[in-house]
C-alpha cells in the first residue's frame, strides 16, 4: 500500500523532531511537508532545524524546504506540535479544509468535540469524531492527545476505574525535556527542584475526567472524582513520573490491583497498530522502581511503568507511575491516534489505498 503523505507543524521544534524521528521508516506514513515560523520558512530544513535528539534528521526530510504555517498543504495527514497560540486557529482551519489534524498542542484539546485520545483507554472516544463532523459542516477532524503528564496517570488509573475513583491526589515529578528546548535555565535546574510548572496542574485535573470518562454517544461524561495536583521540574532529561494517591469506592487487595494491571489489554480495535507497545503497562515489583533513567524507554518508549503499590493512610492506596513524555506522552501518542483514526476509517485517503489493495 502507498503510504500516507504527512504534514508536520512545527517541525522544527523539540516535538516536531520527535515526530520525525519517530516517523522514519513507518509502514503507514511518509513525512512529506514540514512546517515552521516564518524564520524558518524557504530554508531547508537541516538549516532551520537545530536538533536537539541523537543523531541526525533523515536525510530526505532535511533537504525538505520549510513550509510558512499560512501556506497551502496537499498532505491528508496533519500532525501539530504547535504552540497554544499559534495552534489555536490554525488547527481548526486544516480541519475544516478537510484534514485530519492529530494535535499534541494544548489550545483545542478541551473542545467538547474534539477527542482526547489515548487509544488504549478511551479508543471508543473516536466516535466523537462523527458528531464534530456533522455540528461543524467538515470532512476533516481534529483529534488531540494530553498533556504529557497525564499520560501515566490515566493509564495507570484506567484497570482502576471499575472500581470507583472517588478521589486523587497527584505530584508530578516531571523532566526538563517537557518544557521544550531550550526550556528552563540550567540555572534553575541544576542542584533544584522547581516546584511549579506553568498550567499543568489544571490539565491534570481536568484532562484525566475527560479521557476517563465515557461517550454517550454525543458528548463525554466526564469521570465523577475530585482531583489535586501539584506539579514539580526536576533535573531529568526525559520521563515523567506521578506520585499518585487514589480512593476506591470498593476495597481490592494489592494483590488485585497488580494483577489488574498485568493483565490490561488495549481494546481489540488498538491492538497491533504499528506504534502500539505489545503491553501498555507493566508493574516493577522492586521497590525502588520506576524510574526515568532505566525504565523510560520500555516498549520503545510506549510503555507505562508503574510500581510502589501500598496503602495510603489518608486515601487507601499510592503508587508511582512513570512514562516517556515526548514519546508516550507527546509525538507518540499522536502518531497511534492517527493509526487507530486510519483502521477506524476516519482517514479517507488511508481507507482508499487500502480498498485499491484489496481489489
Amino acid at each position: 500500500m502507498p503510504k500516507l503523505d504527512v504534514a508536520i507543524l512545527g517541525a522544527t521544534g523539540a516535538v516536531g523532531q520527535r515526530f520525525i524521528q519517530l516517523l522514519k521508516d513507518h509502514p503507514w506514513f511518509e513525512v512529506s511537508e514540514v512546517i515552521g515560523s516564518s524564520r524558518s520558512a524557504g530554508r531547508t530544513y537541516g538549516e532551520a532545524a537545530h536538533w536537539v535528539l541523537d543523531g541526525n534528521p533523515p536525510a530526505d526530510v532535511a533537504a525538505m524546504t520549510v513550509k510558512a504555517l499560512d501556506d497551502d498543504f496537499h498532505s491528508p495527514l496533519v500532525f501539530s506540535a504547535l504552540p497554544k497560540e499559534a495552534a489555536k486557529t490554525r488547527e481548526l482551519e486544516l480541519a475544516a479544509s478537510g484534514h485530519v489534524v492529530c494535535t499534541n498542542a494544548s489550545a483545542n484539546r478541551m473542545l467538547p468535540d474534539v477527542p482526547l485520545l489515548l487509544p488504549e483507554v478511551n479508543a471508543d472516544h473516536i466516535h466523537l469524531i462523527d458528531v464534530q463532523r456533522r455540528r461543524r459542516g467538515w470532512r476533516g477532524a481534529l483529534i488531540a492527545n494530553s498533556n504529557c503528564t497525564v499520560m501515566p496517570v490515566v493509564m495507570a488509573l484506567k484497570p482502576l476505574v471499575k472500581y470507583g475513583i472517588r478521589a486523587l491526589h497527584l505530584v508530578s515529578e516531571q523532566a526538563v525535556s517537557g518544557a521544550g528546548y531550550p526550556g528552563v535555565s540550567s540555572m534553575d535546574m541544576i542542584d533544584n527542584i522547581v516546584p511549579y510548572v506553568p498550567g499543568d496542574e489544571d490539565k491534570m485535573q481536568t484532562e484525566s475526567r475527560k479521557m476517563l470518562g465515557a461517550f454517550n454517544g454525543e458528548s463525554i461524561n466526564l469521570l465523577d472524582t475530585v482531583v489535586s495536583a501539584t506539579c514539580t521540574r526536576v533535573p531529568v532529561v526525559d520521563g515523567h513520573l506521578v506520585n499518585i494517591s487514589v480512593e476506591l469506592a470498593d476495597e481490592p487487595a494489592l494483590t488485585s490491583i497488580i494483577d489488574d494491571w498485568d493483565r490490561y489489554e488495549a481494546p481489540a480495535s488498538a491492538q497491533n497498530l504499528p506504534s502500539a507497545p505489545a503491553y501498555p503497562l507493566q508493574y516493577l515489583h522492586q521497590i525502588d522502581r520506576p524510574q526515568p533513567r532505566r525504565d523510560r524507554m520500555a516498549g520503545m518508549g510506549m510503555m507505562t511503568s508503574i510500581g510502589r503499590l501500598r496503602e495510603c493512610p489518608v486515601l487507601g492506596y499510592k503508587f508511582a507511575a512513570l512514562s516517556h513524555n515526548t514519546v508516550r506522552g507527546a509525538a507518540g501518542c499522536s502518531i497511534l491516534n492517527a493509526e487507530l483514526m486510519a483502521v477506524a476509517g476516519y482517514i479517507e485517503s488511508f481507507r482508499s489505498a487500502e480498498l485499491a489493495l484489496e481489489t
